[in-house]
């Protein structure tokens, strides 16, 4: 029976996975890296590191299988993007979507009438995440790095530059650059004159379920594969988790938070949200993902447990210890409301000035309090890209839940609540490589058996209803009212 290598880039770890014809999963690896941030808004990361990390994932991975995979197919995360000059070496660090310098190229180009057909036709908001804006920085604040570059790549295109000696990227990628046209399926010419580059600086475009060949023997030899392995260009892990939460149908969305959150839903046709408040990517012909992401996801409850709770206790505060005390206090905090902003923000108000804000503190708030406010303020964002996804796209009938917070199920269940709709866990967490996986089985139509998959359900509790309906509404009013104060601080 054949196996293909599934390889999740997130932001935080490489995820490898080995799954067979049948859908088990055979062997699993995952090899975590860190974030820098040597600079107030400024998100990097080494891509050498992640690289290695890769290799060795795919090397455990094919020394426990033994057996050579049939292929091995990528998913990976958006917006990333580096200069690399012309003998092939890095000119930058990886530059990530948390990376908010170019937050005044977004808060120009935002107030152009280019900003809406720029948007309409890359599927991509005008925002600081961009691969777009952060080129146009680099034009602006850093003259030496932008004419140097020869080309401007993404992690993925890096490790398949060390892999295959081309720069290639998949439709499904670039269309969350700001570069490409997802109705043409080309690089964008008003993205590219914007930017002030050509199309020959920036990697070949490919199909997401195209078949690459030409494994460099140096590159075979350190993942412990045979140089003819298969590989298969992949798309983003924001549409693999869609094909790989088995999420394809009408009505049917996916809710996932791991180091950010995401609400999306396929569609078959590129539509953008005529508000501004959604992202259109490309998967695979003849299907797209819209919907929108936040930057602030687990990131934020790490930085909440590592700022204010680890120091106050003896020994390391485990996240699920955490999240149970959270959960001890009242639904709605007892009046306690969280704008989690940290890292600026993407849907819905794209604004890479938004901060932090707590709104309506009281004397019997208590730690666990604010840790609950954060979760659910984090829950109430999503709620409302889940609402426009509905006036975009059509009635959510389903809504499967993915990423690394449904290890806890008081999280899980606290979104059930905040929606007041239940919440679909299949058995597979790794939703995004197990779609990289489906798409290399459909690109190299090798018929799949997989089983049905169990699932859990959470109902919502309706006794917190009210609650977190009032809650909610005063939620919907506070970026409004805060926004131009943002700027400010």
């Amino acid at each position: 029976m054949e196996y293909i290598i599934g390889v999740d880039l997130g932001t935080s770890s490489a995820k490898v996975i080995a799954v067979r014809q049948d859908g088990k999963v055979m062997a699993h690896s995952q090899q975590e890296y860190t974030i820098t941030q040597p600079a107030p808004g400024h998100s990097e990361q080494d891509p050498d590191v992640i690289l290695q990390a890769v290799k060795n994932g795919i090397r455990s991975v094919a020394t426990i299988m033994k057996d050579p995979p049939a292929a091995v197919s990528f998913s990976t995360a958006m917006h990333s993007v580096m200069a690399m000059d012309g003998d092939g070496k890095a000119l930058t660090p990886l530059i990530i979507w948390a990376d908010n310098r170019s937050q005044p190229v977004a808060d120009r180009l935002r107030h152009t009438s280019l900003a809406a057909s720029l948007h309409q036709q890359s599927g991509t908001p005008v925002h600081a995440m961009s691969p777009l804006c952060k080129i146009i920085w680099w034009k602006e604040q850093a003259q030496e790095v932008f004419g140097a570059a020869a080309c401007f790549i993404g992690i993925k295109e890096y490790i398949f530059y060390h892999f295959f000696g081309r720069y290639i990227t998949d439709h499904s990628t670039a269309s969350a650059t700001g570069l490409f046209n997802i109705h043409e399926l080309t690089w964008n010419t008003a993205s590219l004159e914007t930017a002030g580059i050509t199309a020959a600086q920036l990697p070949e475009l490919v199909s997401s379920d195209s078949i690459i060949n030409g494994l460099l023997e140096t590159a075979a030899q350190e993942l412990g594969i045979p140089a003819n392995t298969r590989f298969i260009a992949g798309a983003s892990d924001g549409c693999l988790a869609q094909l790989g939460s088995n999420a394809l149908d009408k009505g049917h969305a996916t809710l996932t938070i791991g180091t950010s959150g995401a609400v999306r839903m396929a569609i078959d046709q590129p539509l953008t949200d005529e508000e501004g408040r959604l992202f259109t990517y490309v998967l695979t012909p003849g299907h797209f993902v819209t919907g929108g992401a936040i930057n602030n996801g687990g990131v934020v409850l790490q930085w909440y447990l590592d700022a204010f709770l680890q120091s106050a206790t003896e020994k390391p505060l485990h996240v699920d210890a955490g999240l149970q005390q959270a959960m001890s206090t009242p639904a709605g905090a007892e009046g306690l409301l969280c704008l989690p902003y940290l890292h600026g923000e993407r849907a819905p108000v794209w604004d890479g000035h938004a901060k932090g804000a707590f709104i309506g503190v009281q004397p019997q708030h208590t730690t666990w309090h604010f840790m609950r406010a954060l979760l659910e303020g984090m829950a109430m964002g999503l709620l409302s890209i889940t609402e426009a996804l509905e006036e975009t796209a059509g009635k959510v009938e389903k809504i499967s839940v993915s990423g690394g917070f449904t290890h806890s199920p008081e999280w899980v269940q606290l979104m059930a609540d905040v929606f007041q709709r239940p919440m679909h866990l299949r058995q597979e967490s790794d939703a995004s490589a197990m779609g990289a996986v489906l798409l290399g089985f459909q690109a190299l139509k090798i018929e799949t058996g997989f089983g049905a998959v169990s699932e859990k359900v959470f109902e919502p509790r309706t006794e917190h209803a009210a609650v977190y309906r009032k809650a909610y509404a005063i939620h919907g009013k506070l970026y409004g009212a805060l926004k131009d104060i943002f700027p400010l601080l």
